[in-house]
């Protein structure tokens, strides 16, 4: 007991930004972001439509990315675009396009970002870890649900995330 009530006493008397030096980071792992992009081109071969799936970490980092054999080889940038915009946003890329309208112009000329729908947030334990962006379906509504099938592939290992 001793012991414990200098430490209280020295914790206690840390500066506030002591505790905000370093944080606690959730980040999407190598092994669930290939697993995303994979269920993505293949939730979209089953409906016939060649197309391209990129991680993004939280940060906006690609962490897989993968190009069906014969999608266009613009769907790989075009769905980063879209990934990136779910991170910014912190929503799906779709619906932030609708709101938004008054600032897609804009939005669209930053590197790394596209306001189309057909991306969506990954979010684990309540924590966005980062987001799939799917490119090639005709249309963003179906590159969006290949990208929801995929999510539901691993809904276990998000909801479950420590």
């Amino acid at each position: 007991m001793k012991t414990l009530l200098p430490l209280t006493l020295l914790a206690a008397s840390l500066p506030a930004y002591a505790q905000t030096d370093v944080l606690p980071v959730k980040q999407i792992g190598l092994e669930l972001a290939r697993d995303i992009a994979m269920a993505s081109v293949e939730a979209c071969r089953k409906a016939g439509y060649n197309v391209s799936a990129v991680v993004l970490d939280r940060a906006g980092n690609v962490q897989a990315a993968l190009r069906d054999t014969l999608a266009a080889r613009h769907t790989l940038e075009i769905a980063e675009r879209k990934a990136g915009m779910s991170i910014m946003s912190g929503s799906d890329s779709g619906e932030f396009r609708a709101a938004r309208g008054d600032i897609r112009p804009e939005l669209n000329h930053i590197d790394g970002l596209i306001v189309m729908d057909g991306a969506l947030p990954i979010r684990a334990a309540g924590s966005l870890i980062g987001a799939v962006g799917v490119s090639g379906a005709p249309g963003g509504d179906k590159d969006k649900a290949c990208a929801a099938a995929a999510l539901q592939t691993v809904e276990e290992r998000l909801e479950f995330a420590m």
